[in-house]
């Protein structure tokens, strides 16, 4: 299918593929496939754009939710879908119902955005989860659309969160408890925060499969932040890593009574960060996965493992109880003198393991870049780990490079996505990420891929380890710290 074809007419048509289109912007070391282009044509948007994918993967099904449709000041026209129910030979692909005005028929709202999906395996449904925005844009509520396969989706039937007086929800996620042996096995959680309210914390949950949800609450400490991302112990416990609302820290709480109450937010540790060339939109958001063993594992952008904070490497943290944390480590994608720039990490676990991990990133060779004779190029990379992150695999060139001027454009600068995730399926990693071709005028062509195959580990064993490396001395970010609380559309 040529790009320029659209993906539906309307909000509910579907295709299915085996592969959208080559790969032409994506000089890999992959094969890839295109899964998702932008079905809208309103004339208010930033045409073709598919940006910020999430995926989760059940069985022999993954699923993939983008913005598509991007909005300059924020959110997209609506929220697309890409299902691969064979393992990841073929697709189905469209955009969930009932969500904008831009769709026919329409739904209430004017914009969609930060699209997250999740699984609920004891009621067999999946939930892919929207922010829901007004003209503003301001951010009016959560909704949940539910699919028993993940390929025909419901309407929503009614806000999961709804957002009143001055409310303004931004940075929603959701997970579900399948764990068999949990006292709250099939709840699910949604996490998101009020910037209305300085970026209050609020959560709530849903014992019946995403029809009903509870009234939101607070941490006990009313925590601020942003980008939570909540994962279940096979106990019960959820553990949410997050930012704080200036994003210059990760901090963390939980709920041990199936979200009836959380606990104080306790701060993980601060979060130096170089500030991205190129005009990037990115920040250092975590990405949170858990194993088996319940052991939780958060990553993000982080700069205090280079001289002078002249870029950043993708750093962790565990924890196995969501109070008392690791010390941050660097994941070595390659040496602290390197002249490359990392960004925007997505995590994934292998559900069966105890520590099968895998790492998908954007970065650019070249983290001083930005000039006429050295304009910023972006790639995408993949590593995986065997043992929980002591030793890593040697790094997989997946995508790029583009130019990141190809990349759709925002109030907060170019833009792929404020988070990408990882999963797991038939023993290999598979991340949905967006790759970027030539722009057509003022139409972008910056579609959805996954790995054809999926990712293993590059050849060559788990070589690399940054075991002993120290964080240099007073690391500080390389740019001002924000005055006030962030807000991401």
């Amino acid at each position: 299918m040529h790009r320029r074809d659209r993906v539906c007419r309307v909000a509910i048509a579907l295709g299915v593929v085996a592969a959208l289109a080559p790969a032409a912007a994506a000089h890999a070391a992959v094969p890839l496939t295109q899964v998702l282009v932008d079905p809208f044509t309103n004339a208010t948007s930033q045409h073709q754009t598919a940006v910020e994918p999430d995926t989760f993967a059940f069985g022999n099904t993954i699923v993939s939710v983008s913005q598509v449709g991007r909005f300059f000041d924020g959110g997209s026209s609506g929220t697309g879908f890409a299902t691969s129910k064979d393992g990841g030979a073929s697709w189905t692909h469209g955009a969930l119902p009932g969500l904008t005005v831009h769709q026919s028929p329409s739904g209430p709202y004017a914009r969609a955005t930060d699209p997250v999906i999740a699984y609920d395996a004891a009621h067999g449904v999946w939930l892919a989860q929207s922010l829901v925005l007004d003209n503003s844009p301001s951010g009016v509520g959560i909704v949940v659309n539910r699919s028993t396969d993940g390929v025909a989706w419901d309407a929503p039937i009614d806000l999961s969160a709804e957002a009143s007086g001055n409310q303004d929800f931004d940075k929603n996620w959701i997970a579900c408890d399948n764990h068999t042996g949990s006292p709250f096995y099939g709840r699910c959680y949604q996490t998101w925060d009020d910037f209305g309210n300085g970026n209050r914390i609020l959560n709530n949950f849903s014992t019946d499969g995403g029809l009903t949800w509870s009234t939101p609450a607070p941490t006990a400490n009313n925590a601020t932040g942003l980008g939570g991302q909540p994962v279940v112990q096979p106990n019960g416990t959820v553990i949410v890593p997050a930012a704080n609302a200036f994003e210059t820290a990760i901090i963390a709480f939980r709920s041990t009574n199936g979200g009836a109450t959380w606990s104080n937010a306790v701060t993980v540790t601060s979060t130096p960060t170089h500030d991205v060339a190129g005009n990037l939109r990115s920040g250092p958001l975590p990405s949170a996965e858990i194993d088996s063993a319940g052991r939780v594992y958060v990553v993000w952008q982080d700069c205090r493992f280079r001289k002078g904070c002249k870029s950043n490497d993708i750093v962790m943290s565990t924890s196995t109880d969501g109070a008392s944390w690791s010390s941050v480590a660097r994941v070595p994608i390659d040496g602290v003198n390197s002249s490359a720039d990392h960004f925007i990490p997505g995590i994934g676990v292998e559900p069966t393991s105890a520590g099968h991990l895998a790492l998908t990133y954007y970065f650019y060779r070249q983290a001083r870049c930005g000039s006429h004779r050295t304009p910023c190029q972006l790639e995408v990379g993949h590593v995986q780990s065997a043992d929980g992150g002591a030793t890593w695999s040697n790094p997989t060139d997946v995508a790029g490079p583009f130019p990141v001027t190809w990349a759709a454009d925002s109030s907060q600068g170019r833009m792929v996505g404020d988070y990408i995730s990882t999963s797991w399926l038939g023993g290999r990693a598979w991340s949905a990420i967006a790759v970027a071709g030539a722009p057509s005028g003022s139409v972008f062509d910056e579609d959805l891929y996954v790995p054809t195959s999926g990712l293993a580990a590059a050849s060559g064993g788990f070589v690399n380890s940054s075991s002993g490396e120290h964080a240099v001395a007073d690391a500080a970010s390389d740019h001002a710290s924000p005055r006030s609380a962030i807000r991401r559309r």
